[in-house]
This record gives C-alpha cells, sequence and structure tokens, in this order.
C-alpha cells in the first residue's frame, strides 16, 4: 500500500523554499534601490557641500553600510545554499547597534547599556570565530569489562 502523504511532504517544503526565495530576491532589490538612493544622496550632499549636521550624516553612512550588509546577507544565502551565516548577523548588529548610540546619545544610561551590548556581540563574533566549523566526529564508546557480557 503506497502512502499518499510523502508527494506533500516533499512538495511543501519546495513551495515554501520558492516563496522565501521570491520574497527574498524582492527584498534585495527594495535594498538596492535604497542604498543606490543613499548613495546618489551622498553625492548630493558632498557636491553642494552646504552646512549639515555631521551626527545625521555619519548616522546615513552607518544606514547605507546596513544596506550593503542586508545585500550581502541574501547573496551569501543563496551561496552557502540556503544558509544564513550567523556572523552577517552579529555585523549587522555591531552596525546597527552603532547607529541608535551615534543617532541617540542623550541618555548615558542607554549608551552604557548599547555598548554592552556591542561588546556581547564582538564576544559573540570571537566565539564563533574560535570554535571550529566542522564538529568532530563523536568517538564510539570504550568497551569496559561491563560491556563485555
Amino acid at each position: 500500500m503506497k502512502r499518499e502523504g510523502k508527494p506533500l511532504a516533499v512538495m511543501v517544503p519546495k513551495v515554501l523554499q520558492l516563496f522565501l526565495n521570491s520574497a527574498l530576491i524582492g527584498l534585495a532589490i527594495t535594498l538596492c534601490f535604497l542604498l543606490m538612493r543613499s548613495l546618489i544622496e551622498f553625492i548630493q550632499l558632498l557636491w553642494t557641500m552646504e552646512s549639515y549636521n555631521y551626527k545625521l550624516f555619519l548616522a546615513d553612512i552607518l544606514l547605507f553600510f546596513l544596506y550593503f550588509e542586508f545585500i550581502a546577507m541574501i547573496v551569501k544565502y543563496f551561496k552557502e545554499d540556503y544558509h544564513f551565516p550567523l556572523r552577517y548577523f552579529i555585523y549587522i548588529g555591531i552596525t546597527a547597534m552603532t547607529r541608535v548610540i551615534i543617532v541617540e546619545h542623550d541618555n548615558p544610561v542607554h549608551t552604557l547599556l548599547n555598548s554592552v551590548v556591542i561588546f556581547i556581540l564582538i564576544g559573540g563574533y570571537f566565539i564563533i570565530n574560535m570554535t571550529p566549523r566542522e564538529r568532530p566526529e563523536p568517538h564510539p564508546p570504550k568497551k569496559t569489562s561491563l560491556h563485555l557480557k
């Protein structure tokens, strides 16, 4: 007797993967548009050289890098066989928290807490780089006198 659930178990993940890939492609196109718009704004700002708020300018630069990092993460997703590397999320988190510190630094306690978050993210990144990428194969248990029976 054949099982009817097998084709559904194969088809549903494929449909969901196709939907996820389509959504990520749409997001990447949107981010590319925003990245180019941000680049055009930088060029216009540098061309006119009007007085500008350096904090806002620096926040815009960090936003530009956030767009860039998200696009790079989506590219890596497709290159690494549908897998998001954890280190890209850490890069994005560090950049986003740095942007928050630059834009909203009025409250010293919040600035300190945001700095602690960056420190924790850097610690996590350090731990990820220290651990081997491939896990060793588990060793079979050693035979003792208890196993010889």
